[in-house]
């Protein structure tokens, strides 16, 4: 059974919610971050170098990375599901959007992040800085305007991966939805998905994604 390494409020809800989309058993680890640094505690790091969520085990195997958890749990157990065969129509946008994510759309956040603690730094080099996640939500938000996922008609692991850094990520990197009106009737439909409900509650109980 995959046994799933949460960092509370991390990427790993992202491999919570996934197993629960394809309904793939799995037993759930809860780490809580250092109450004074913010980081992982010394239980979490002694399971990777970074101590950077997410973390799975499955049998003898110990993976991280979100995207590669992803992918290896989708070919091990989804039958097919939530992924988009090579050489299927819409193949190319399934795999674009899927290492979009962790790609360019985190990239750009982090450094927004960053950005927004550098009191001192000059002010065109912040606007630079920033420049990256704005172009970032402006290709999600005119992909959006075209399909209800970003693979196309169907939701997949390009949906799971995304989605964090669209919501919960933008605690640190603060982002106005306002101007982005199909990114926001895109994270309204994925809220109401009950896989993603029952991942979120399990995940951080008692926190709230923002979807809007």
């Amino acid at each position: 059974m995959i046994v799933i390494h949460h960092l509370g409020i991390s990427q790993s809800d992202r491999i919570i919610w996934l197993c629960e989309e394809l309904e793939v058993p799995y037993e759930l680890k809860l780490y809580k971050r250092d109450p004074e640094t913010g980081l992982a505690p010394a239980e979490y790091r002694a399971l990777t170098p970074f101590g950077t969520a997410p973390i799975i085990s499955d049998g003898e195997l110990q993976l991280g990375e979100s995207g590669a958890i992803i992918e290896y749990i989708i070919e091990t157990y989804g039958e097919g599901r939530l992924k988009v065969r090579p050489g299927a129509a819409g193949y190319s946008d399934y795999l674009f959007w899927f290492h979009f994510a962790n790609g360019s759309l985190m990239p750009a956040a982090m450094v927004d992040m960053i950005a927004n603690q550098l009191e001192d730094a000059d002010v065109r080099v912040l606007k630079a800085l920033r420049a990256r996640l704005d172009r970032a939500y402006d290709q999600i938000e005119n992909r959006l305007a075209d399909v209800p996922y970003l693979a196309g008609d169907s939701f997949t692991g390009a949906d799971i991966i995304s989605v964090f850094p669209l919501t919960t990520m933008r605690m640190f990197a603060p982002r106005d939805l306002e101007p982005y009106p199909h990114i926001r009737e895109y994270l309204k439909r994925i809220s109401q998905r009950p896989a993603f409900i029952n991942a979120m509650a399990k995940a951080d109980p008692g926190f709230t994604v923002p979807v809007s």
